[in-house]
């Protein structure tokens, strides 16, 4: 795939893709090294984010103990909230301020790291709110100079947030999921220590494993680099700048990771499985984060921004949540059955990678084989059934359509265009699978 016939030029588009790689460290134990990793960054104070449950655990007293040893002051923030409002980016936000720190450490999942992100940048940069956040709801101004350092220590594997340069939140005066997309947000290292995913449950696991899957459909699925409008001038070119051979490699590798381990990693909870998982994670972050996901996450932050009741098993939350990765996967399998006429090669590829029997198998299958292969792994690992498994009915198609038809960033990198009724069809589809 990495040099395929899909990335064919088109008129007005761009002929250039650029690499923007994070700094990664991986391993068991790379934790302990992060007092050395701090000072070599130059951090002599800083602000440790973490929320109350992690903040418990030992991967947090693991990075302080570090940092303390290592000579650095420190203080730390646990009030992170898990899918984080602009309420807590704002929290955190005055956190940073106050504090007067030339450093940050994220120690926790998705939200922890993207808070910290957000604190990074407004206390750095300060401007109202918006100015930052996707257009349209937002001005998307660009980042106007470099952060303070940070390195971000997930205890999950599924945002890779870790890898990339995005922020995401929720904006609960208009019930809308968004975020804030600049290649200046993304940490200046990252250290991944698979022992960390022994403290999550299996529901944590199995929504962890099926994001990093979506990213990495997604990601090769995506409209080419060269279909994308290039660029006023190279500084303008976008971090989500569709399939490309470098996401390519990373994706796909990442897909075979999450077919052979997610199952028995979920149902066993065997440590042997947690090495795979995070580095499936990492490979997605890499490939996402230069080629940009499309409708599935899309579609999520609505499923995210308009939820009812539900309230997920193995979340410590008193309160309604569609967690990330679940919102995401109740979308992915009526998406792929949808975008595979775009380029069913490319989801005929995914389909065999995650595990679906395609031998024999016609191309005009493709989207079908994709997708019954992924409802089949939400059966096995408990992951609600579509929409209507996490509090959504027919009745609230035309609400999630327009709270997901202006998320231009993500369904404008999708392999072809979409019309509100196409994406209200999505979401009708994405009702229930079995």
């Amino acid at each position: 795939m990495d040099l395929s016939s899909y990335f064919t030029s088109k008129r007005g588009g761009d002929s250039s893709f650029s690499v923007e790689a994070p700094k990664i460290k991986f391993g068991p134990g790379s934790l302990t090294e992060i007092g050395s990793d701090a000072k070599i960054l130059g951090m002599r104070r800083v602000a440790v984010f973490t929320d109350r449950r992690i903040g418990k655990l030992a991967p947090v007293h693991t990075v302080t103990q570090a940092l303390q040893k290592a000579g650095i002051d420190l203080a730390t923030f646990d009030e992170t909230e898990i899918e984080p409002t602009d309420r807590s980016f704002k929290a955190a936000t005055v956190f940073a301020k106050e504090g007067k720190f030339d450093g940050f450490v994220s120690v926790g999942g998705g939200s922890v790291m993207d808070t910290a992100k957000a604190a990074n940048l407004y206390s750095t940069f300060p401007d109202d709110f918006l100015a930052y956040v996707n257009a349209p709801i937002g001005k998307a101004k660009s980042v106007p100079g470099t952060l303070k350092p940070h390195i971000a220590c997930p205890t999950t594997f599924g945002t890779a947030s870790e890898c990339t340069g995005i922020a995401v939140f929720d904006l609960l005066e208009r019930m809308s999921k968004t975020g804030i997309v600049s290649p200046r947000l993304r940490p200046s290292l990252g250290i991944l220590d698979p022992t960390t995913l022994a403290t999550l449950p299996k529901e944590i696991l199995a929504a962890n494993g099926f994001d990093v899957f979506s990213h990495s459909v997604e990601s090769i699925t995506a409209r080419p680099f060269t279909h994308r409008p290039a660029p006023p001038s190279p500084s303008e070119r976008p971090l989500s700048q569709g399939a490309n051979p470098y996401s390519d490699i990373n994706c796909l590798a990442a897909i075979r990771l999450i077919g052979d381990n997610l199952l028995d990693a979920v149902n066993t909870r065997k440590e042997r499985y947690f090495r795979p998982l995070m580095f499936a994670g990492m490979l997605a972050g890499i490939g996402f984060g230069n080629a940009g996901c499309h409708l599935p996450h899309g579609m999520s932050y609505a499923v995210s921004g308009l939820v009812k009741d539900y309230q997920p098993t193995g979340w410590p939350t008193d309160h309604p949540l569609v967690p990330h990765g679940i919102s995401v996967i109740v979308n992915s399998p009526a998406v792929f059955r949808y975008t595979a006429d775009a380029c069913p090669e490319r989801h005929m590829i995914a389909a065999t990678a995650i595990g679906a029997n395609t031998e024999g198998a016609p191309l005009k299958a493709a989207g079908t084989l994709l997708a019954d292969r992924v409802i089949d792994m939400m059966r096995q690992t408990g992951m609600p059934n579509g929409l209507a498994g996490v509090g959504y009915s027919e009745e609230d198609l035309d609400g999630l359509t327009e709270k997901a038809f202006p998320q231009k960033r993500l369904l404008d990198n999708a392999p072809l265009t979409i019309s509100r009724n196409q994406l209200k069809a999505l979401f009708q589809g994405a009702m229930t699978y079995w």
